[in-house]
């Protein structure tokens, strides 16, 4: 949270120049910028004038399919494995998401490439989605225990980070929660329950389709549908949102960007050169490292 989360927004406050910035946080993204943004709250610091959370969850009540896996005998089964050391192989965690849902992720490739013997299907969305990072043993411990398991995450001051208690009602900046109706790996009504966290104002979409096809849905296509609500009163019970919600066509990323356009600054010209000091340019965008494969 210290050396990442906070670094980061620190960073590009220096480079854009700016006091405040937008951040996003994307499924376990979103979970650790919450956290940090929390952190940050506590110590009576704002450096986040707006906030995106995309299929990501606080509140760990209901954890969905990942819940076959949750219990305190594999709690401390992994504690006492990697909880003082070494990693969370990016290959193993790959593996049980699959699982998860193994007649799309799994058997339907055994079939058609190890008995049929075809060539499978570039995909890019699995593609990218099995480029996988390893976890730091201790913290996906720590991550296991306190928020899937004993879900304390989203109890003020049961938790303390970076020195500081953890209290979500702090987090009194703008919104934006997005959840996939389909999720498998964040139910949305859990992304949901995020809208009773936070404190500021608060806008909450719901997009058809998965975890990450759900999100990744470029108007261009006119692909899919989304859900928008019609009360601010209903942002306290997902059955009742639900009900009064209206479906509208193609991509929900138009109604994020009209969202930021009321959160951001005005549009300016994009500088001539990437960095500022003392932060220069290391080398081309994405990076080296996007080239480097777990093991």
């Amino acid at each position: 949270l210290e050396h990442g989360i906070l670094k980061a927004i620190e960073v590009t406050q220096t480079i854009s120049k700016q006091p405040q910035i937008n951040a996003l946080g994307f499924c376990v993204g979103g979970t650790m910028l919450a956290t940090a943004l929390a952190v940050a709250a506590a110590r009576g610091e704002e450096p986040v004038a707006a906030v995106t959370m995309l299929t990501a969850m606080v509140d760990f009540h209901d954890t969905g399919s990942l819940g076959v896996f949750v219990d305190e005998q594999h709690a401390k089964l992994r504690e006492g494995q990697i909880g003082q050391g070494g990693f969370m192989s990016a290959r193993e965690l790959g593996s049980t998401f699959s699982f998860l849902r193994p007649n799309e992720l799994v058997w339907n490739y055994v079939v058609s490439n190890y008995l049929k013997g075809e060539t499978p299907v570039a995909f890019d969305l699995l593609f990218w989605n099995s480029d996988g990072t390893n976890l730091p043993g201790p913290f996906f411990t720590w991550y296991f225990r306190h928020t899937y398991l004993e879900n304390k995450l989203c109890q003020p001051n049961f938790l303390t980070c970076c020195g500081v208690p953890i209290d979500m009602h702090k987090v009194k900046i703008p919104a934006f929660i997005y959840a996939s109706r389909e999720d498998h790996i964040v139910p949305w009504r859990s992304a949901f329950a995020t809208l009773s966290l936070f404190s500021g104002d608060k806008t909450f979409v719901l997009g058809a389709s998965g975890h990450i096809a759900g999100v990744i849905n470029p108007p261009a296509k006119n692909k899919r549908s989304y859900w928008v609500g019609t009360s601010k009163a209903d942002l306290k019970d997902p059955d009742k949102w639900d009900q009064q919600s209206v479906e509208k066509p193609g991509s929900w990323w138009p109604t994020w960007v009209e969202w930021l356009s009321t959160h951001s600054g005005k549009r300016v010209r994009a500088p001539k050169q990437a960095g500022r000091a003392p932060y220069h340019v290391l080398e081309e965008a994405p990076g080296s490292y996007v080239k480097v494969r777990a093991v």
